[in-house]
């Protein structure tokens, strides 16, 4: 995830470098600063207060954190499910606590 002001040409020059996929994106209700509003690691996200479900959903989508896993035709491999039910416990704890 990139600088939502960085053009196309970088973008696709930062791609090829890196081997990677790379998008615009932003945090925070469309603050560009993305270090101070998200931290992401293989398996969780955590993302500052005034985050849009918008925003959360694309950082998702970017990273695979959905919890759709990573085996063939959908299908969890082995740890992953153990992972998306890590996942989908903290998500609700931390919800019925920021609620």
């Amino acid at each position: 995830m990139v600088h939502p002001r960085t053009t196309v040409e970088d973008i696709e020059e930062l791609s090829s470098l890196l081997q990677v996929p790379l998008v615009a994106g932003t945090v925070n209700r469309g603050s560009d600063v993305l270090g101070g509003g998200l931290i992401v690691n293989d398996w969780s996200s955590f993302v500052g207060l005034d985050t849009t479900s918008t925003e959360i959903s694309v950082i998702e989508n970017i990273f695979r954190l959905s919890g759709s896993g990573g085996g063939a035709g959908g299908q969890m491999q082995g740890g992953q499910g153990q992972q998306s039910n890590i996942v989908t416990n903290m998500r609700s704890s931390l919800i019925d606590q920021l609620s």
